[in-house]
């Protein structure tokens, strides 16, 4: 006899199943075969793990996502207004000239592990790179990617994959470079541009700041930037109040007896004049940037004050001998041997004791505060008896070089 009641339905048993098949003459659905019972109980539990299981591995993949270092994209504004996005703080950069590694150096306890490949023309003086590459022998593997006047390999530079092209306010207004640019935004390398050196007081806190941003380093970008303004400000606040009479001042660059004299006009060193109460009477014989002018001229033109660069590139020509790696006797001997030249003795600044050489590579280094600090003393010394420019280099060197810097960084009469 075929039996047809219902079969009761199970609320654990919701999923669709086979139903169990039934023949004429067996037993009841309700009356299964030893052991349905059990299979049918077990079916759902069966579910339950399962389910708990996906619910265990979401959440360990959860868990595991928030373990995982950020990538989020970073953007910061360049000096030229442009606006860079990269998908991740850069680890692979290629720096347009090779002394900004100090710059690095200034944000990152090791800089050379961030740079791929640089060029080098602007590298690095002989002593700062011999202390680089004593703390960071990796300096000697990165790659060059162009030297001689300015010159770009697009092609190496490309070759090195970097996440960021770092480039001097220089590269963008070179017009040899337009066809580099271009060729670089052609292959997707973001491009960012700098600048300590054309107009260092304006731009140096912005360079600073994308560096930073860049990098993945904003704090310590701050903490410098705070260094960095606090001392300006000091003599910012002071020239504003006292408002004395601006000294005369004029500047031979690369500076060596019988080689007078180029100069520089706005920009540059005339940034750290003017920052430090003189006049750079260059503003007046120079229209760009830099420029010459004869003896005879500047003899007439009688500054208040001389002052000159120098470096240990000067060296074989005779010339002013100063910065790292130089030692005080050197560099008062070859500023000496300056003075001594016919025509500059015949300087009225000269004969009354108010010449003073300087390292000429403060010229692209955030660093340059403490020279401006030196000048105000030697403008202004009533005015700036209390500051003390030999402890700012100590302090830069203690709290923001990862190199020791010794050297000889002025000398005056």
């Amino acid at each position: 006899m075929l039996l047809t009641a219902p079969i009761p339905l199970r609320r654990e048993s919701l999923r669709p199943r086979r139903s169990p098949m039934r023949f004429a003459g067996c037993a009841p659905a309700n009356h299964a075969a030893p052991h349905s019972h059990l299979r049918r109980a077990v079916q759902p539990r069966h579910g339950r793990v399962r389910h708990s299981v996906a619910r265990l591995l979401l959440a360990l993949v959860a868990l595991a996502a928030l373990a995982l270092p950020a990538t989020a994209e970073v953007t910061a504004t360049d000096v030229t207004g442009r606006e860079v996005t990269l998908d991740a703080p850069a680890h692979r950069i290629v720096l347009g000239e090779g002394r900004h590694l100090a710059v690095l150096g200034i944000l990152h306890e090791d800089p050379v592990a961030l740079v791929a490949g640089w060029r080098q023309d602007k590298g690095l003086d002989p002593a700062t790179r011999a202390a680089y590459a004593e703390a960071f022998p990796a300096v000697e593997q990165i790659a060059p990617v162009g030297a001689g006047n300015r010159q770009l390999s697009v092609e190496s530079t490309i070759a090195l994959d970097p996440d960021l092209v770092l480039l001097s306010l220089v590269d963008f207004t070179d017009p040899n470079m337009t066809r580099p640019l271009q060729q670089l935004e052609a292959a997707g390398i973001p491009v960012a541009f700098v600048d300590f050196f054309t107009h260092p007081l304006e731009n140096t806190v912005t360079s600073l700041r994308l560096i930073g941003t860049l990098t993945g380093s904003e704090a310590r970008a701050e903490e410098f930037i705070t260094f960095y303004d606090d001392h300006l400000a000091t003599i910012r606040d002071r020239l504003a109040k006292a408002a004395p009479e601006a000294p005369r001042v004029f500047v031979q660059v690369h500076a060596a007896p019988g080689a007078c004299c180029a100069t520089v006009g706005r920009g540059v060193f005339d940034a750290f004049i003017e920052a430090a109460g003189g006049h750079n009477i260059g503003r007046e014989a120079v229209p760009g940037v830099m420029g010459n002018v004869g003896l005879e001229n500047l003899l007439a033109a009688d500054p208040d004050v001389f002052l000159a660069t120098g470096g240990t590139h000067m060296a074989p020509r005779g010339g002013l001998v100063l910065g790292a790696g130089v030692d005080e006797a050197t560099a008062t001997e070859s500023f000496d041997a300056l003075l001594s030249d016919p025509g500059l003795a015949g300087l009225r600044a000269v004969a009354e004791g108010r010449a003073t050489g300087f390292w000429h590579l403060f010229n692209d280094n955030p660093f340059h505060v403490a020279l401006i600090e030196h000048l105000a003393k030697r403008f202004h010394p009533d005015l700036f008896a209390d500051l003390d420019p030999e402890a700012t280099m100590a302090e830069f060197e203690r709290r923001f070089s990862p190199v020791p810097l010794h050297g000889t960084w002025w000398v005056a009469q």
